[in-house]
């Protein structure tokens, strides 16, 4: 996923340089070229073999270390670099750079460097709050680095506060928000509904469907990567959100209506890919049941259609998406959908087939507009959801 992308990983003395290492060796993993510099004092931490095993490149500590091919190495490699995570960052390397002091080979590179910067403070808790440390955390915001907030916890000198380095799942979650695709959707608000409702029967039963949410989820993700500010509207699922999503959880069809169309003339784009059931359950009083001689009685009610209110109340330039997923007649179903909730697209998939529908990785789908109906191979979730961003793209 970022196979072509290079990432400078700028380690600084802290007993948290041992999470880089998991680090390095994701990004490796996806394909990105790696190249760690590090201070003196983070070598007492973690050897540079570790960076450079792997990696596959030197690890560069020493400004004059002349055994590498003549350049300018500092310079050499902050012109490939696309972007730079200094973290753990010390207070030392904090003012440092705030102050516009190179004096080693990760200083130097860092400024050096035109690209994204990202920083993570870690360092005791006093440290990070003295108001020297945040004047210079300011002073590199002004400048264009992004601060990734530390994690509050138990530190290793036995205090309890902010200055934990994050874990290495969020430090690759910013680097992959920042570089893993183009950012086509930037300055775009899309809301997102995914997974099942639940209609409650009473205190104890309720209804809902298979819907597991991997397919929003998945949606979610990949406009957040592209570049959008993305509103995913979630029925309860084992899933755990996309970061950098906002999220609004909902329970019933009726919670997602009203959700949905609260938020809907904020947005430029709405993906409708939740499982929302037609019906609710409604207790049917009975002269029995006033008696208390019979169980309740249950009728099914319509729940509100929210495509067609959405088509009927759209503002100007807005783009609505909804899925279909059908057993039989599929194209000629999700056709007759599209033009009776008068909405631009349908994301059409047919259950019966292997590897599409409820709870897998994988789906198949049509793409249908009133124009056109292209059907795409089996791809991942993630494939998929790029794919139908593409299409809409095109159509906007």
């Amino acid at each position: 996923m970022l196979t072509g992308k290079n990432v400078v990983l700028a380690v600084s003395g802290s007993i948290a340089a041992y999470k880089m290492a998991n680090v390095a060796s994701a990004l490796k993993k996806l394909n990105c070229k790696v190249t760690v510099l590090m201070t003196e004092n983070a070598t007492n931490f973690i050897h540079p073999i570790t960076f450079e095993t792997l990696t596959g490149n030197k690890c560069l500590i020493d400004t004059f270390d002349r055994s590498f091919q003549y350049n300018v190495e500092h310079v050499s490699l902050a012109k490939e670099t696309d972007l730079v995570l200094i973290a753990p960052a010390s207070a030392n390397v904090i003012g440092k750079l705030a102050n516009g002091i190179a004096d080693d080979m990760l200083t130097t590179t860092v400024m050096a460097c035109d690209c994204k910067k990202l920083i993570a403070p870690a360092m005791n808790t006093h440290m990070f709050n003295n108001p020297i440390v945040q004047d210079n955390l300011k002073k590199l915001q002004h400048y264009g680095y992004e601060v990734i907030e530390p994690d509050t916890g138990y530190l290793a000198c036995g205090d309890t506060g902010a200055g934990k380095l994050p874990s290495e799942e969020v430090l690759l979650n910013h680097i992959m928000k920042e570089i893993a695709c183009e950012k086509d959707l930037t300055g775009r608000k899309i809301l997102i509904t995914a997974g099942p409702t639940i209609e409650k029967i009473d205190p104890v039963r309720f209804i809902s469907n298979h819907s597991t949410g991997k397919m929003g989820y998945a949606l979610a993700k990949v406009c957040m990567l592209r570049g959008a500010h993305v509103t995913l509207v979630t029925g309860k699922t084992a899933l755990t959100p996309p970061p950098f999503v906002h999220v609004v959880p909902i329970t019933s069809a009726e919670d997602m209506f009203q959700t949905v169309t609260s938020l809907a003339d904020q947005q430029d784009i709405i993906i409708k890919a939740a499982a929302v059931a037609d019906y609710r359950p409604a207790i049917v009083a009975t002269e029995k049941m006033k008696k208390k001689e019979d169980e309740m009685s249950i009728s099914l009610e319509r729940t509100r259609d929210i495509l067609g209110y959405l088509g009927e109340h759209r503002k100007e330039g807005q783009f609505l998406c909804g899925f279909s997923m059908e057993t039989e007649h599929m194209l000629e179903n999700s056709k007759k959908k599209l033009e009776k909730k008068h909405i631009d697209m349908i994301v059409a998939n047919n259950l019966k087939e292997k590897g599409a529908g409820f709870g897998t990785d994988t789906n198949i789908v049509t793409l249908i507009t009133k124009d056109q109906a292209a059907q795409l191979p089996i791809m991942d979730k993630e494939q998929v959801a790029s794919a139908i961003m593409d299409s809409i793209l095109a159509q906007m």
